[in-house]
């Protein structure tokens, strides 16, 4: 016997599966988001994932190559003014 049809559910059941991996090693069964790959608890949801150009990476500016070059700059300054120093 066939089991009728919903037109409520067989969408969905229909539709890919999210396919992450889930804490115990299995894959999600939740429908993928529209349009993406996965489902809304692993990352297919708007707004979620990194924002676009990495945004985290760079908080205080502290290690962009200008600050580095800077830093290098200092220290060079420095060890000439040590070396000056010593030869007085």
């Amino acid at each position: 016997m066939a089991r009728p049809i919903n037109p409520n559910t067989d969408p969905m059941r229909a539709s890919p599966r999210c396919g992450a991996k889930t804490r115990r090693g299995t894959p999600c069964q939740a429908p993928a988001v529209t349009g993406k790959r996965r489902c809304r608890m692993h990352g297919g949801a708007a707004g979620s994932g990194a924002p676009i150009g990495n945004r985290n990476a760079l908080k205080t500016g502290l290690h962009t190559a200008e600050a580095r070059q800077i830093r290098r700059l200092i220290r060079e300054i420095t060890r000439r003014t040590r070396e000056i120093i010593d030869e007085m």
